[in-house]
């Protein structure tokens, strides 16, 4: 139970207008220009944009994979460690920090396995929408 930061940024990738900034410390991801998500290699840690609730409850539940990183505008981002999750509970998190910053004609293109995740490996397809 732990996913790699290839399977991560696989996932990421399968997302519709997804922008990547990588800086010296971290990557950033956007969605039209709206923060979701982060990555720290050195760490090997992702941060991801939740609910207040989620934030709490994700925290509550597991604080040995997930911390809180701040609070902003209504939403609470947690640090995730990926060697504390799976590919599934990642890919449900990462599509929800996604829909959370996306504009709503982007939310249709949501790839299949965003709404209905699969019971096995994701397998994402390669996006010719993705902007970078």
């Amino acid at each position: 139970m732990a996913v790699r930061a290839d399977e991560f940024f696989r996932v990421v990738d399968a997302l519709v207008e997804v922008g990547r900034s990588t800086g010296d410390q971290y990557t950033t991801f956007t969605v039209r220009g709206k923060r979701f998500g982060y990555y720290w290699p050195r760490t090997d840690t992702v941060g991801l944009k939740q609910t207040l609730s989620e934030q709490r409850a994700l925290v509550a539940e597991r604080p040995d994979v997930f911390e809180e990183q701040f609070t902003a505008g209504g939403f609470g981002w947690v640090v995730v460690r990926l060697d504390g999750v799976d590919l599934v509970e990642l890919s449900e998190l990462v599509f929800e920090a996604w829909r959370l910053s996306a504009p709503e004609d982007l939310l249709a293109e949501a790839p299949d396995w965003a709404t209905h995740p699969p019971n096995a490996e994701l397998t994402a397809p390669e996006r010719t929408t993705r902007a970078t």
